[in-house]
Formats: structure tokens, sequence, C-alpha cells
């Protein structure tokens, strides 16, 4: 089948809107989505950023939501034709950590996801002259108008939700939302930092408040300042001395968690400090340079872990948040702002420049 799709074909170029291929019907253990919309996350955009390291041109996505339209049976196949469903991250279900419900950390989570894909699967995507094109981004590839998926990766949704919304719940809200939920497991009484006020903060901040944590939310920008308030925590301007001591104090003697989506070793080291005895930080963004800590940071307890994927099993916790959307406490529509899919260069650039948190791209569909 033939369907336009957002191309990257050089690592410094601008997306291309291009007709695509798709080959192959789906086997056993994939479903073909139609995408409703597709959301543009920090990771998709650090292609450009990876040295060489993902393979181009490819097509990128990693938070589709949209409708099943075929199925390549099997026995793991639950799903069928008209099904509503998120896409979130590969696995390959078979690994120790995999079968220990932490598919976040599959042995091949690497492979999968950063354009490695699965050895025994025959090529997905070419471009309308037939040569190939980088293997599926997170067994996705959703900036398209179908994107062909393990099933494993979809997961049914009400079709009652506004699906072209629902993509992000695939990574980037449920990484935020996982670490306070299923990281943390935090609870009434607790309290939380997060430290940056983007997509994955203010997603922290939201679970936070249907949690019954409170929560300090810290960034220099006045205006996700104000959504971090909205959405129920307490705004704190960053500023490069006395944030640990301005944290204690509005977390009574300190946090007991922290979450930082900053990466910035000034940031994780006020973190650190700002936690109370045997607190806990989260680290959800990549480091590109060596993290010196400070003396003291991890005295009393204290401790620091990476999270991925916000320790999820998506099958249970997209679910769970959209039960929160329903009952109006997890209100992340108001953080994304949509394009048409043709527009996927301008979403980059309010992307990159602050003017919007969260973009979703919505391809052309049959029923628009």
């Amino acid at each position: 089948m033939r369907f336009r799709a957002a191309v990257l074909r050089a690592y410094e170029a601008p997306f291309t809107i291009e007709e695509v291929l798709l080959p192959t019907d789906p086997a056993p253990g994939e479903v073909l989505v139609e995408i409703a919309g597709a959301g543009m996350c920090r990771t998709d955009l650090a292609v450009r950023r990876s040295a060489g390291r993902s393979p181009l041109p490819a097509v990128l996505g990693h938070e589709g939501s949209g409708v099943v339209v075929a199925t390549g049976g099997g026995p793991d196949v639950s799903l069928g034709p008209g099904d509503h469903v998120v896409l979130s991250f590969d696995s390959c279900g078979r690994c120790r950590n995999c079968r220990a419900a932490a598919p976040a950390y599959c042995d091949s989570f690497a492979s999968l996801n950063l354009f490695g894909g699965r050895a025994d699967e025959p090529p997905r995507l070419a471009d309308a002259h037939g040569r190939p094109l980088a293997p599926r981004w997170f067994g996705q590839s959703s900036f398209a108008a179908y994107a062909l998926v393990p099933a494993r990766n979809a997961v049914r949704v009400d079709p009652a939700l506004p699906l072209e919304l629902l993509g992000p719940l695939g990574c980037g809200f449920l990484t935020g939302a996982g670490a306070v939920l299923n990281t943390f497991a935090a609870r009434p009484g607790d309290t939380l930092a997060v430290l940056g006020a983007g997509a994955v903060g203010l997603a922290a901040v939201m679970a936070a408040t249907a949690a019954g944590v409170r929560t300090v939310a810290v960034d220099h920008r006045p205006e996700r300042l104000d959504l971090a308030e909205r959405f129920g925590a307490t705004p704190l301007p960053a500023a490069p001395r006395g944030l640990p001591e301005r944290i204690r104090r509005l977390t009574d003697g300190g946090a007991q968690y922290a979450l930082d989506t900053t990466a910035s070793a000034p940031l994780v080291n006020d973190a650190l400090h700002a936690l109370r005895p045997t607190g806990t930080l989260g680290l959800v963004a990549r480091l590109h340079a060596p993290l010196t800590l400070e003396p003291g940071t991890l005295d009393r307890g204290r401790g620091i872990r990476h999270i991925c994927e916000g320790d999820a099993v998506p099958s249970l916790l997209i679910p769970r948040l959209t039960g929160l959307w329903q009952a109006g406490r997890f209100p992340f529509d108001e953080l994304i702002r949509t394009y048409p899919l043709a527009d996927v260069n301008e979403a980059e650039r309010d992307c990159d420049a602050g003017r919007v948190v969260k973009p979703v791209l919505l391809p052309e569909r049959r029923d628009r």
C-alpha cells in the first residue's frame, strides 16, 4: 500500500512529506493501524543529535494512536479491525525483565526501538522508488498515515475517547505519570519536586495531584510555571542559588521524591540536596556529559536512579491514565496543540522554541 509520511533524510535537513510504500501485509503478531494522531517527542528530535548512530532516511514518530484496520492473527493478538489503540514502545516479551512485568528494561529495548528492528523481520517501509527506509522507530514509525506494529505495542482504548489526542500517553505522558505512580508509588501526604515543566514534568505534576501528593514544580519559564500551578503544583522559579533551601521550605523539611527532566547537572545536585533522608531522585532525561555529584548529596539514605518509560506496563498504565482523564483528574489534553502532518517542520520549530508543550501531528484520514 501507498500512503504519505514525514521522512527525515538527513540530520540537518527538514522533514519532507513523501509517498511511502508498505510492501507487506501484517505478519502473525502484527497489526496495521490507520494513524489518527502522533505526538512529537524530544526523543524523536534527538535523532538529529545522534552523531550518525540513527540510520537515515527514516520515518520517526513513537506516540501514535489510531484504528486497527487489519491483523496478521496469531495467538498473542486479541485486537481486531475497528479497535481504537494507543501505540507504545516495543519489547520482546520473552526476556527476564519482560517476564517480570518490566518491559521498559527489555534486554532488546535498544535494538527494537532505536532503529535496530527485529532480526527475523523483513524490511518494512520503502520510499516511492522502492528504496528501503530505516527499520521502524519504536516499533511504529507513526509520523505517517499508517503504521504496521507488533500487537504487543498496541493498547486498546475506549472508542469514546478523543483518539487523535491519545498518542502521547504511549511515551511522554506515560513517562512522567509512571514515575510518580509506578516508580515512586507516591501516596497522599508524600512530597515531590519536579524539575522541568515540559510534557514529562507536567504529566508528573498531574499524576501527583491525582494521587494526593504535594508537589513543587521548578522551571525558568513563567508560562510553564503557570501551567504547573493550574495542575496543582506550587510554582518555583529556577534560580542559580538557594533552590534546595526553597524546596525544603515548601515541603516541610525536604521532598520525599524528586523528578529531574532537564539533565542539568546543577539541577540534579540541587534536587538531591532538597531531598529528605531516604528520599529518591528519578532521572528521565538522557545525560550528555559526565555527572559529578557534590559531597553530601547521597548521604542519609538518599538514592538516585534512572527511570525508563515510567516503569510502565503500557496495557496497565494507559487505561489508568485515560480513566483519570475521564474523571477530570489528568487533563493532558490541555498540553496539546495539533498540526497537520504536512506542518511537521512548524511543529518541530514550535517545540524547540517552547511555544508548545506537546505537538500532535494529524495525518489526512479518509473520514476527515
